[in-house]
């Protein structure tokens, strides 16, 4: 199956402002990239993110994909169906056209190519988030399970532009990597994952990291200075997370709702127009046929 192609953003989306529609697959890196943030989602991805970012390092996330610039999960498809499906190629050529323009990555989907991550960047240093598994297990369900499954982000899926290169995406991902069912297999499948990393990266490039450990550990790994009078970052709780995408349909919608409407009024001025040139043929028509009665007479 092809890839489905980039198209840019309809001109009509303007509830989601914010959003841009750069094509990754014309980029290629401009950075190097130095830290593989490979601990599973909810397990403090988001905040760890605006400490690398306060470090000096812009880390890709998936709301990089999900609520930045969402053509980006195109090419996360495509490393889906080659990872998954066996269709087509997705190497370091690619890594660099969809991470080329950061020095870090975490979250999913990526930690679902940490073996390709790892050796797409051998040099770049491997931070583990982790946590213990039954509060990261009931955090997940709240919150990004019920985010890859919920029916208004399907029903945004087939009238938006974003959610409809999102959802089909965070769908594939989910279910391929719970093995097709999450509320059975995630505790299983993060014991496992956990232990594929620790195998996967040597001890001395690997930081185990709780980020209730605060800066420390992670500026004496990543020898960077502690940021003077900062404490450390604490975002996405599970509220916010459903409020933001909660947010995000609605506005998703209201996108579709808009572009019904200039489409509407856009019909309406054509049919108008095509109303007002028939009567004007009209009364030409009429003209003319007087005109030939009035040059018949004389």
């Amino acid at each position: 199956m092809a890839s489905r192609p980039y198209t840019p953003k309809p001109a009509t989306d303007i509830f989601t402002p914010h959003d841009t529609d750069i094509n990754r697959r014309e980029c290629r890196r401009l950075v190097p990239m130095k830290v593989l943030a490979l601990g599973l989602g909810r397990t403090g991805t988001a905040s760890l993110r605006s400490a690398l970012h306060t470090l000096g390092f812009n880390c890709y996330h998936m709301m990089s994909a999900s609520v930045e610039n969402p053509p980006d999960c195109l090419m996360w498809s495509d490393a889906l169906a080659a990872k998954y499906d066996g269709v087509g190629t997705f190497g370091p050529e690619q890594w660099d056209q969809l991470l080329g323009h950061c020095q870090a990555v975490c979250d999913w989907p990526a930690v679902a190519f940490a073996k390709n991550l790892v050796e797409a960047y051998p040099e770049a240093k491997v931070v583990l988030t982790t946590r213990n598994v039954d509060s990261w297990y009931a955090s997940t369900m709240r919150t990004v399970h019920w985010r890859a499954t919920e029916p208004g982000l399907q029903l945004a899926a087939k009238v938006d532009w974003a959610a409809s290169m999102y959802q089909p995406m965070v769908s594939k991902f989910w279910t391929c990597f719970w093995e097709g069912d999450f509320e059975k297999n995630g505790k299983r499948r993060f014991d496992e994952y956990y232990a594929e990393v620790r195998q996967l990266v040597p001890k001395h490039n690997l930081l185990e990291y709780n980020i209730s450990e605060g800066w420390q550990p992670l500026c004496d790994f990543l020898e960077a200075p502690i940021p003077e009078g900062q404490s450390f970052p604490r975002t996405n709780s599970l509220d916010d997370f459903v409020e933001r995408c909660r947010r995000r349909n609605r506005m998703q919608l209201l996108n579709a709702a808009f572009r019904c409407v200039v489409f509407s009024c856009t019909l309406g001025a054509i049919a108008a127009s095509l109303l007002s040139s028939t009567s004007t043929f009209r009364r030409i028509a009429v003209l003319d046929r007087a005109s030939a009665a009035f040059r018949g007479d004389f």
